[in-house]
């Protein structure tokens, strides 16, 4: 039975992913305006306080008799200083603690008093640890002035749960602040993963451009100069030779099929809706006979001299594509800029450490260094696989161009 395969989803589903969206509005909407959340902290518990003020405050109270507008400024001083609680959590402490230690000598011992853990929270939320020490500094010496003033209840029922209470709500803010600050590293570090993806896209981009430019240039400028020489040629024969002149467009006509046929397997693979591009093998060593009698009747002699040793592997299939191109580049150079009568040689040594192509002409005629991409592709080939790529007049007249490649292994 075929069973169509259900989409996997990674994030939250049903009611949590419509309370992490409430939270992220509401976080968002904290952020735009800070004040209307700090001021409603603020009234809510400065409400309870007034209503504790009213007489409940009694109850708990070793000191019952106290005004009643007295326990009412103590209640806003433990309230009020929420407004700020965020933006300025030490002040805000200050000023609690001040009403704290007036409430615990003189035996109010409000409630109240606790709302000092909001500060010590956002303390540790975003001050450094040692934020927590002062602190305590402020916390501490209220609860022992109430516990010497009325010893009624001894210190572990009044000083040592409170500093606990304290301390746990500072360790709750520090991991409050542990998670944040690891959510934020996530963030950050997703951030840098994108921006390298995007940079390495870009990259492999510009290095596809590169690579495309210097097939095409390899591919049009090799076969268009074999269709010149072979035009030359055939305009010469046309005279003297019917026959040769007809060979001669015989092969123009061959050789443009040819170079029309690689550009258009090259540009089908840069089609986006061309899913399925043909992919034709690259040249290879093998099919340097089929080039260099592609260059011969354009009518450039070139002799070719391969020289194995038994003993040497075989090269990797971009190492040959390298040869090839670089082979294919200074016979096309020759056919350029050699002049009437030059002869090119292709020399080919194969070892177990390296591999060396030379290849030279007897031509006089030479284009000015530096012009062109051709050079510069042929030593980016060369570079690729750790190569060296040499080239120069010989002191015979004529032009060399020497490459050698290393063999994975061999020093290069």
């Amino acid at each position: 039975m075929i069973t169509e395969e259900q989409p996997q989803t990674t994030g939250p589903t049903g009611l949590s992913r419509h309370v992490q969206r409430l939270l992220t509005r509401l976080r968002a909407f904290d952020t735009r305006h800070p004040w209307v959340w700090d001021a409603t902290v603020t009234l809510t518990w400065a409400v309870a306080a007034l209503v504790d003020a009213a007489g409940g405050w009694r109850n708990t109270a070793p000191e019952p008799s106290l005004p009643t507008w007295f326990v009412t400024a103590l209640s806003l001083g433990f309230t009020l200083p929420l407004y700020w609680r965020r933006r300025h959590p030490m002040a805000a402490l200050a000023v609690m603690a001040c009403a704290s230690l007036a409430s615990d000598a003189s035996g109010a011992f409000l409630q109240a008093s606790y709302l000092q853990m909001l500060p010590v929270f956002h303390l540790a939320l975003v001050r450094p640890p040692r934020a927590l020490l002062w602190s305590l500094a402020l916390i501490a010496p209220p609860l022992v002035t109430g516990a010497l003033r009325f010893s009624r209840e001894t210190w572990d029922q009044r000083v040592i749960p409170v500093l606990w209470a304290y301390a746990l709500v500072a360790l709750l803010g520090i991991a409050v602040r542990a998670r944040r600050d690891h959510t934020a590293g996530l963030v950050d570090r997703a951030r840098r993963l994108e921006i390298e993806r995007d940079q390495e896209v870009r990259l492999a981009a510009a290095a596809e451009r590169t690579r495309i430019a210097r097939e095409m240039h390899d591919i049009i400028g090799h076969n268009l100069s074999v269709i010149t020489g072979l035009a030359d040629g055939g305009r010469y024969a046309a005279a003297k030779n019917p026959e040769r002149a007809a060979q001669a467009l015989d092969a123009i006509g061959t050789t443009s099929r040819e170079a029309l046929g690689e550009l258009r397997r090259l540009l089908g693979v840069l089609r986006d809706d061309e899913r399925e591009a043909v992919r034709d093998p690259q040249p290879t060593l093998a099919d340097l006979d089929t080039l260099i009698t592609g260059v011969r009747k354009a009518g450039l002699p070139v002799l070719l001299d391969i020289r194995d040793e038994p003993t040497a592997q075989p090269l990797a299939p971009g190492a040959q594509l390298t040869v090839y191109r670089v082979v294919q580049e200074a016979l096309t150079n020759t056919l350029k800029h050699a002049g009437q009568g030059a002869k090119a040689t292709v020399l080919l040594t194969s070892t177990p450490a390296e591999v060396r192509v030379e290849i030279t002409d007897t031509g006089t005629a030479k284009a000015p260094p530096g012009q062109g991409q051709g050079l510069t592709g042929m030593r980016e080939r060369a570079a690729l696989y750790d190569g060296t790529l040499d080239c120069g007049p010989l002191p015979t007249g004529g032009w060399a161009v020497r490459l050698r490649l290393p063999r994975e292994g061999s020093p290069s």
